[in-house]
C-alpha cells in the first residue's frame, strides 16, 4: 500500500505534481497489507474493488440519515488546485468529542471498545492531558491548563484539545496508509484556546467543539483515475495483559437518526436579525476601520428553516446545484448533522520531495453569477476592476502569508495564484493561492493551528477582529467559519472551511453567511451579500427545484416576443456578423429574410409578405462599395422603416447629404461607452440606461450630419482611444427627424454589447414611425 513518492510526485519535465487533495490510486497489486503503527498497533487492511461506486455513494448518503459517519466529496475541478474525489464511511468504531478543554473518547460499538485501553494509556502518559474516568465504553478527560510560556512561533504547541489529537495521531502514525485518520468537524470556539478573547455571548453548554471519527471501513473514489475501492481495517492491540483484536468482531451499526420537521419551533424566528439590522452592524464596523482598530471584519448572520427533507436529500441537491471542492455530509450524533458545499480550502498539507507543503486558497471578493457567459464575463470584469474587492483579498492574503511565516521555511511562502476566478452556482469569487514549506520541527497540525481561523471568516488584525465579532454578533458561531476534513495518520491533512453549510439540529436547518467588510463597504449591499450566499443552501433545504435563473439572451435564449407576425428584410453587405444579427431579430418574435445586397431588387419583387422593417447590416469598406444609397431609395419608395447598423449608419448619413471621415485609430472589436444625447429623438434607446457599453467595428464615422438627421448617441470621450480624442465625441446613433429611419454605429449583436440592450434596440426599431 505504501506509495512511492518518487514515482508519483513529478510530471514530465520534473515539475512537482501535487495530488490536489485526491486519494491515491487504488493499491495494486497487493490486496492486503499489514503494518505496525508508531504506537505499536497492528493494522490489517484489506482492499476490495467497488464495482458500482454510484450505488455505493447512494447507499452511504442514505445510511448517514440514521447512522453516524462522514462523507467528504470534491465535485469541483480547478487546474493545480482541485480535482474530483470521494471518501466516506458509516458506523465508525470510535468518536472523539470535546467541550472546551474537556473531552470524551467514546466507543460506538463492540469494535470500538477494544481501542479504549491503549488510548487511555497513551493519554495517561501525555504531559498535558488528564484522564478523569474510564468505563468500558468511554474515556473522559481534560487538558491540563498551564502558565508555561510559548513564543508565537510555537503557539500551536500550547496545551489545548489538539494535544489530544496529537496523542491519537502519534498512536496510529504510519507512512503506510494515507487514508486512515481522523475525520470530522472542528468548531469556531477552538480558537479561544489560543487567543485571549474576552467572551461576551452565552454559550450552549451542550455544543461540542470537536467531533472526530476513526473509521474501520472507508469507501474511496478517485474520479479522475476512474477507480473506486473499499478499505476494510482490523486492529490488534497488545499490552502486559495480552492481545485484543477486532478481527472476528461484528461491524455493528451505530444508530443516530436525524429528525425532520415541517414547521419552525414556537417562538423561533427564521432570521437572526430583522431586515436592515445587519446593515447597521456594518456601520459599527466602519467606525472601527475609521479609527484604525480594524482593517477588515467578516460579520455574519444565521437563517433558519424547518428541515422537512433528510440530510441525504439536501446533500444531493447541493452536489447537483452547487458543485464545490469541499462537499460534506456528517452525522455527528445527538440529532445533529452538517451538510455543506464549501468553496474554500482551509489548510492542506502534503508531502513531496521538498518537504511538507502547506497551501491555502483565501477567497475574498464576491459577485453574483450572470444569466449567461456574457454577463458572467462582465461581472468578472467588474470584480477585477473594483478597488474595494482588490483591497479585501490583498489584506486576506497578507494575513495568510503572515500565518504561514510563523512555521514555514524562510523564502518558501509564495503567492502562486493571484485574484484567480472561481465560479460556483450562484457566485463568482476571486481567489489567491498561497503555499509554503514547513520547517523541519513543524508538522501538518502546526500548519492547521497557525491559520486558526482563516482571515476570510474573521478579519484583520485577526485577534482584534475576533474580539469585535464576539462583541457584535448575537449568537455563537458553532461550526461556522471553522473547518471540516481529514487529519491523516501518515502526516498529511486536507481541510475545508465550514462555509455554505447547513447545520441540522433537532429538525431545524441553520445556514450562516458572512460578508467581508472594509471602510468603503456599502451596508445594504453587504447585507444582500449574506442573503445571496445563504440562498443556495436554504433553497436546498426547502425546495426540490433549484432557484431559477432569468432566461439567457445571448443568441441561444428567447427574449420577450413582442413582434410575432412582423417581417424583417435584412440586407447583407458581405458581413461576418449578419446571421447573429438575424438571430437577435428573430428573438423579438419577428420573421427574418436575409438577402445579399446584390439580390435585393429581385428579392423585393419576389417576396409576397409585406416588409415591416428593413435592416441595413454592417459590412467592410464604405457605402459606395455597395451602392447602399440605391437600396435606401428602394425602401423609401415602399415606405418601409429602416434601421442601420455600423455601415448602415454611414450609408444613411451619406444618402441624406452628410459626410464621413476616417478615424486615426480604427476601432475593430473595441469596447466603447455610449451616452444617449439628452433631449434627442432617441426612440432606439428607450429602456436603456443613459450610458451603456457597446462593441465597435469601424474605421469610418460621421463627421457631419445633414439637418434632417439628429445625433441620438455619442461616445463617452474619456473611453475613446487617445489617437481619436482629437476628433471629439463620435456619433454612435442617429434618427431621422421626420422619416422612420434610425441607425447605430456600434454592433448591438456583439458579445461586448449587453444582449438585453441589443435586443431592446431591435424591438424599438419596430416603433419607428414617420412624423
Amino acid at each position: 500500500m505504501k506509495r512511492s513518492a518518487g514515482d508519483a510526485d513529478f510530471n514530465i519535465g520534473g515539475r512537482l505534481k501535487p495530488t490536489l487533495g485526491a486519494p491515491h490510486c487504488r493499491p495494486t497489486p497487493e490486496r492486503k497489507s499489514t503494518y505496525v503503527t508508531k504506537g505499536k498497533v497492528l493494522v490489517i487492511c484489506e482492499v476490495e474493488e467497488e464495482r458500482d461506486p454510484v450505488l455505493a455513494v447512494k447507499e452511504l448518503t442514505e445510511a448517514l440519515d440514521k447512522r453516524r459517519g462522514c462523507l467528504l466529496s470534491s465535485s469541483y475541478e480547478y487546474p493545480g488546485r482541485y480535482t474530483e474525489w470521494t471518501v466516506g464511511f458509516v458506523d465508525p468504531p470510535l468518536a472523539i468529542e470535546s467541550w472546551g478543554l474537556r473531552f470524551r473518547i467514546k466507543a460506538l460499538n463492540a469494535r470500538g471498545k477494544l481501542f479504549l485501553p491503549i488510548i487511555a494509556k497513551a493519554i495517561g502518559q501525555a504531559d498535558h492531558l488528564l484522564v478523569a474516568n474510564n468505563s468500558e465504553t468511554e474515556v473522559n478527560g481534560s487538558v491540563k491548563e498551564t502558565d508555561e510560556f510559548f513564543p508565537e512561533e510555537e503557539r500551536s504547541r500550547k496545551p489545548t484539545i489538539f494535544s489530544l489529537v496529537r496523542v491519537l495521531r502519534e498512536l496510529f502514525s504510519s507512512d503506510e496508509d494515507s487514508h486512515l485518520g481522523l475525520y470530522g468537524a472542528f468548531g469556531y470556539d477552538l480558537a479561544f484556546q489560543f487567543e485571549n478573547i474576552k467572551l461576551h455571548k452565552e454559550r450552549d453548554p451542550e455544543q461540542r467543539d470537536v467531533v472526530l471519527y476513526v473509521p474501520d471501513s472507508i469507501l474511496v473514489i478517485n474520479h479522475h483515475a476512474k477507480q473506486a475501492w473499499r478499505m476494510q481495517y482490523d486492529f490488534a492491540f497488545g499490552d502486559a495483559t495480552g492481545v485484543s483484536a477486532t478481527k472476528g468482531v461484528a461491524r455493528e451499526e451505530v444508530p443516530s437518526m436525524i429528525n425532520c420537521r415541517t414547521e419552525m419551533p414556537k417562538g423561533m424566528s427564521k432570521r437572526e436579525y430583522p431586515e436592515g439590522e445587519f446593515a447597521k452592524m456594518v456601520d459599527k464596523a466602519k467606525e472601527k476601520f475609521a479609527c484604525g482598530d480594524l482593517f477588515e471584519a467578516v460579520i455574519s448572520q444565521t437563517f433558519k428553516e424547518p428541515c422537512s427533507s433528510p440530510p441525504s436529500v439536501i446533500f444531493n441537491r447541493l452536489q447537483e446545484r452547487n458543485p464545490s471542492p469541499y462537499g460534506f455530509l456528517m452525522n455527528l450524533g445527538e440529532n445533529e448533522c452538517l451538510v455543506g458545499a464549501s468553496p474554500e480550502m482551509f489548510v492542506r498539507v502534503e508531502s513531496n520531495p521538498r518537504g511538507l507543503r502547506c497551501e491555502t486558497c483565501p477567497i475574498s471578493g464576491t459577485i453574483k453569477r450572470g444569466r449567461d457567459a456574457l454577463e458572467d464575463a462582465e461581472n468578472i470584469r467588474k470584480i477585477l476592476t473594483d478597488p474595494k474587492e482588490e483591497s479585501e483579498i490583498t489584506m486576506c492574503t497578507d494575513v495568510d502569508r503572515n500565518d504561514k511565516s510563523r512555521i514555514c521555511q524562510h523564502g518558501s511562502v509564495q503567492v502562486i495564484g493571484r485574484r484567480q476566478i472561481e465560479m460556483y452556482s450562484r457566485l463568482i469569487h476571486t481567489v489567491d493561492h498561497v503555499e509554503g514549506y514547513l520547517r523541519p520541527e513543524f508538522d501538518a497540525l502546526d500548519a492547521f493551528l497557525c491559520h486558526m481561523w482563516a482571515v476570510t471568516v474573521s478579519g484583520a488584525p485577526k485577534t482584534w477582529a475576533m474580539q469585535f465579532l464576539e462583541e457584535i454578533e448575537v449568537s455563537q458561531r458553532r461550526w461556522y467559519g471553522a473547518s471540516v476534513g481529514h487529519i491523516a495518520f501518515d502526516g498529511h491533512l486536507n481541510t475545508g472551511l465550514t462555509l455554505r453549510t447547513v447545520r441540522v439540529k433537532d429538525g431545524v436547518a441553520e445556514v450562516r453567511a458572512g460578508a467581508t467588510l472594509l471602510f468603503d463597504s456599502v451596508p445594504e449591499s453587504e447585507e444582500k451579500e449574506t442573503e445571496l450566499k445563504a440562498s443556495a443552501c436554504l433553497n436546498a433545504v426547502t425546495s426540490a427545484q433549484p432557484i431559477s435563473k432569468p432566461p439567457a439572451v445571448n443568441g441561444n435564449g428567447v427574449a420577450k416576443e413582442c413582434y410575432a407576425g412582423k417581417h424583417v428584410l435584412l440586407v447583407d453587405f458581405e458581413d461576418s456578423f449578419v446571421h447573429t444579427l438575424a438571430n437577435y431579430i428573430r428573438q423579438t418574435g419577428a420573421t427574418v429574410t436575409t438577402v445579399r445586397h446584390s439580390s435585393l431588387e429581385v428579392a423585393l419583387k419576389t417576396l409576397k409578405t409585406p416588409i415591416d422593417l428593413a435592416v441595413l447590416s454592417p459590412g467592410p469598406g464604405c457605402p459606395k462599395d455597395f451602392d447602399v444609397s440605391s437600396k435606401i431609395k428602394l425602401f423609401l419608395e415602399r415606405k418601409v422603416r429602416i434601421f442601420g447598423v455600423c455601415l448602415g449608419l454611414q450609408s444613411i448619413v451619406e444618402h441624406f447629404g452628410g459626410t464621413l471621415g476616417q478615424l486615426t485609430y480604427p476601432m475593430h472589436g473595441k469596447p466603447v461607452k455610449v451616452e444617449v444625447v439628452p433631449g434627442s429623438p432617441s426612440l432606439i434607446f428607450e429602456g436603456l440606461p443613459p450610458v451603456f457599453g457597446a462593441a465597435r467595428y469601424h474605421s469610418l464615422y460621421a463627421t457631419k450630419l445633414p439637418d434632417c438627421l439628429a445625433a441620438t448617441a455619442l461616445t463617452v470621450l474619456s473611453t475613446e482611444h487617445e489617437e481619436n480624442k482629437r476628433s471629439g465625441q463620435v456619433v454612435m446613433g442617429i434618427q431621422h427627424k421626420t422619416l422612420p429611419i434610425a441607425a447605430v454605429q456600434f454592433h448591438p449583436e456583439s458579445i461586448l454589447t449587453s444582449p438585453d440592450h441589443g435586443l431592446q434596440m431591435l424591438r424599438n426599431a419596430f416603433k419607428l414611425t414617420a412624423v
